[in-house]
């Protein structure tokens, strides 16, 4: 899980308790702005690894999965 998904976990829990301020309204979009990007560039290279592991294209597949590795949280 990325930070960005703790946080809007949270900023959307505490909106079933009360109304957001305008700064936590403004935060919640930008999580979402950035849970967006995230999604899409994991599918796009989800797509890419299944195009280079049909066409045996092993260097190809490496390179995708390094990508994919970087865009997950350390531990």
């Amino acid at each position: 899980m990325l930070a960005v998904h703790q946080r809007m976990a949270e900023l959307w829990t505490l909106r079933r308790a009360r109304e957001l301020t305008r700064a936590e309204q403004d935060e919640l979009l930008l999580c979402m702005e950035a849970n967006a990007s995230y999604v899409w560039n994991r599918l796009k290279l989800e797509n890419l690894s299944l195009c280079a592991s049909l066409t045996s294209d092993y260097d190809w597949l490496h390179e995708i999965c390094e990508r994919i590795e970087k865009l997950e949280p350390k531990h």
